[in-house]
């Protein structure tokens, strides 16, 4: 089972682990992060395939060798809970974050800086009070189109780079209607996965795969029925056909053929909210 590539988790309560062999065997992120840190994102940088930046509840974290070890770096989020990172891939100077209440920034400089960008969002959540930013991707195909999910608030759209955004009115097209993340193939736009379950605190998940820039979908077999709802994945460049998917309680998959056919790693875990994962 073991491959040549790195997988990062991102924990509620327990910190990241990390697997430097695809899953066979893992270990706690020991250096940067606390080993009792919410990481709610992992994201790969565009350009350096092994650095990862992360979202915990105290700011934005980095690392320079696949997550082994993290640095905080100081920044106008240390006080923030940053759920959701992404980098322009043109760009890569040009990072947007998402937080908790429910905000959107950009940096133009490496996170050194950023500006509170003008998105309104919901205030209030009927199940977990605050909303948070929950889906944040720069779109590959044109770097200037950004995407955003917001808890109970819908999705927003940017086509000038964040300058402003518009709300869109996406109704519901799968049988499991929650929906919880989006991932494009890397080396293909038009073929999209999204996580989906039968709610936040739900009992089982579904992944969703769409060829055609999302005009059809249809449920990819899992070798197991999810036991939650599937909440978020993993790809790189190196390897498009290779994506890392998780379930809110734990459960991770892999599929090295772009969602043709998925396999359950043994280890699962508490409360996962991000992945990633890295070529060694």
């Amino acid at each position: 089972m073991s491959g040549n590539y790195t997988i990062c988790v991102g924990t509620i309560g327990s910190g990241a682990w990390l697997s430097p062999n695809g899953g066979e065997s893992w270990r706690r992120v020991g250096r940067g992060l606390w080993s009792e840190s919410r990481v709610f994102a992992l994201t790969v940088h565009p350009t350096k395939p092994r650095t990862v930046l992360a979202g915990a509840d105290d700011g934005i974290y980095r690392s320079d060798n696949g997550g082994q070890s993290f640095e905080r770096l100081e920044s106008p989020m240390d006080k923030l809970h940053v759920w959701k990172i992404a980098v322009d891939p043109v760009d890569p100077d040009t990072i947007f974050a998402g937080t908790r209440p429910a905000a959107l920034f950009r940096s133009k400089d490496g996170g050194r800086s950023l500006q509170k960008l003008p998105a309104e969002m919901a205030e209030d959540c009927p199940n977990v009070r605050i909303p948070r930013v929950t889906a944040l991707s720069v779109d590959p195909s044109d770097h200037r189109v950004v995407w955003a999910g917001i808890e109970v608030d819908g999705v927003r759209r940017s086509t000038d780079g964040g300058e402003s955004w518009q709300g869109l009115g996406i109704g519901g097209r799968f049988q499991l209607p929650y929906c919880r993340s989006l991932a494009q193939k890397a080396d293909d736009p038009q073929t999209l996965f999204v996580a989906t379950g039968d709610g936040a605190a739900g009992t089982t998940g579904a992944i969703q795969c769409s060829k055609d820039g999302g005009k059809s979908w249809q449920a990819l077999e899992l070798p197991v029925v999810p036991n939650s709802p599937i909440w978020a994945f993993a790809t790189h460049p190196a390897d498009p056909g290779r994506i890392v998917a998780c379930s809110h309680y734990g459960e991770l998959y892999t599929t090295e053929n772009a969602g043709d056919s998925w396999m359950k790693l043994p280890r699962e875990f508490t409360e996962i909210r991000s992945i990633s994962w890295v070529p060694n």
